[in-house]
């Protein structure tokens, strides 16, 4: 498996080991050849350095002349890389021995000639990078050996926990690392769009049929602090027993394993501080090898250094409503100062902060002043439109006919801005119109209901969507995978017919909360927003 590849070779040795030339410089390096005497096979030269008497060497040479011969291999390789059923290693791969480190700064031009060491048990790691066909070369540390030495020996996570004494994420941590550095190649993503149009097969949406990452949305509870004039769902529920929630995360390890994706699961509710066994299902979640999240409330700084020493969220996500005045209509008196101490609190401690706006017709013309207000203060802001569901049905949601201009100066004012991100979907109309790159929209994958997300609710309900209803199944009836292959989860990831035919299908899809919301069909009306004027788009 790691054996160093042999090809013909149709090049000097001057091209082949152009680092040894440079360190010997011409008249040593030609003495050498001159020793060597006849013609000398590149994949020879590393060991026929070892004879040579008459020059004085540095002891490294050897060592840099097989990664130079192992690097030209490596180019010359098949860049096709075949798919694989299972969990295995880059066949394009080398691990080489050396006697000395530093090797890799030296042909990089990283390190000085003085910077190269000897020692022991140093290995090198060259292959190809799956996909965009580029080589790439390094130290080996514990974890890449780890990881070839778990797929070489096909050793269970399981087992490699035990033996290690560690978690099993923290095993499935090292070969998920393995992966995303190309060492080893996973068995392609379940996660796919079906019956895809013939925009899907267009190279401009490649990127755009299959999702690595499957976001659980756990709204963990309904308990909350707060009681914004907007909330999709006030309503008492039973909430899921300490026990139920250890099931969910259990649920969703398997539902993940099965359909070849990363796991994330974002907590929420409600505040999902307020859950009483939370801090013992974050860290099952984090035992479990998922990434986590939090949309919640500004919280005391304790809760988020209980946090912390279970694992950092990938992101804190709170929400703002607009300016100070409008926001603390909506959320309550004081809650905007909160929020912002809290955001300096979150920078403090190197989380990761988000900021969502629900957008209606009150506070469309202070997004982008908000927006300058966290600049500073916030890694990333965004919106969600208004849905008119719960209690957000007694709010005004912005007017269609402004929509498009307010996307346009939000579109030109993110590049004075770097906090400000796009998230609705409808932005690609404007992107396609300025020859813009085209943007993953709302999940990454245009609307991503049921999709590459969940919502599950705080009493077991899964739904497509948390914005408006949309159940698909119940955690304490059938287990995720049950629940995504259903039929009523394919209906909310087919979304409306009227987009089936649109060009930007991939990357949008509109808001099927925006849909619902003006009593329309979801899988036959197309989102009222929007403004796309492609001849191919269903009017």
């Amino acid at each position: 498996m790691f054996d160093i590849l042999h090809s013909r070779c149709e090049d000097s040795l001057e091209i082949i080991f152009t680092n040894c030339l440079r360190i010997l410089e011409n008249q040593t390096w030609g003495r050498v050849l001159e020793e060597l005497g006849a013609k000398i096979e590149p994949e020879s030269l590393p060991q026929l350095l070892q004879s040579i008497k008459s020059v004085a060497l540095p002891s490294y040479l050897t060592d840099l002349a097989r990664l130079e011969w192992a690097l030209y291999q490596i180019s010359k390789s098949s860049s096709t890389i075949p798919t694989q059923a299972e969990l295995t290693i880059n066949p394009s791969l080398v691990l080489l021995p050396l006697s000395h480190k530093n090797l890799f700064e030296l042909i990089n031009g990283d390190a000085p000639e003085s910077d190269v060491e000897t020692a022991e048990d140093v290995n090198g790691l060259l292959w190809k990078y799956p996909s965009i066909d580029e080589i790439r070369y390094r130290e080996a540390d514990d974890d890449d050996l780890l990881a070839l030495k778990l797929v070489l020996e096909e050793i269970p996570v399981e087992q490699a926990a035990s033996e290690g004494g560690v978690s099993v994420a923290s095993i499935e941590a090292v070969l998920h690392h393995g992966v995303s550095q190309g060492i080893l190649l996973a068995p392609p993503s379940k996660i796919k769009r079906r019956g895809e149009t013939a925009a899907f097969a267009t190279n401009e949406f490649q990127g755009f049929q299959s999702a690595d990452i499957f976001t659980l949305q756990y709204h963990i509870t309904q308990a909350c602090d707060l009681h914004c004039k907007h909330c999709y769902d006030r309503r008492q529920v039973t909430t899921l027993s300490r026990q139920q929630a250890r099931g969910v995360i259990d649920d969703f390890h398997e539902f993940c394993q099965k359909m070849r994706v990363k796991g994330q699961v974002t907590f929420t509710g409600g505040n999902p501080l307020l859950y009483p066994h939370f801090e013992e299902i974050y860290r099952l979640a984090s035992e479990s090898g998922f990434g986590l999240a939090i949309l919640g409330n500004p919280s005391p700084l304790y809760e988020l250094e209980r946090l912390l020493r279970i694992e950092k969220p990938l992101f804190f996500q709170i929400s703002l409503e607009g300016l100070e005045r409008h926001n603390d209509e909506i959320r309550g008196e004081g809650h905007f100062q909160r929020s912002l101490e809290f955001l300096d609190t979150l920078q403090q401690m190197d989380i990761y902060a988000m900021v969502m706006l629900t957008l209606t017709n009150d506070n469309l013309n202070q997004v982008l002043a908000l927006g300058e207000l966290l600049r500073d203060r916030a890694d990333l802001f965004t919106f969600n439109r208004l849905s008119a569901v719960g209690e957000g049905a007694n709010l005004l949601m912005a007017d269609p006919a402004e929509f498009r201009h307010f996307l346009m100066e939000y579109q030109e004012a993110t590049t004075r801005n770097p906090v400000l991100a796009l998230k609705d979907n409808l932005f690609n109309i404007i992107r396609d119109e300025q020859d813009l790159e085209l943007v993953g929209g709302c999940t990454g994958y245009g609307c991503g209901a049921a999709f590459n997300f969940f919502s599950l609710l705080a009493d077991g309900e899964v739904h497509a969507c948390r914005k408006f209803p949309s159940p698909i199944g119940n955690i304490l009836e059938n287990s995720l995978t049950e629940i995504y292959h259903s039929a009523r989860a394919e209906k909310y990831r087919n979304g409306s017919s009227a987009c089936k035919e649109c060009r930007l299908n991939p990357v949008c899809r509109g808001c099927l909360a925006v849909v619902h919301s003006y009593g329309l069909d979801i899988s036959k009306d197309k989102d009222p927003f929007c403004f796309y004027s492609d001849p191919t788009h269903n009017s």
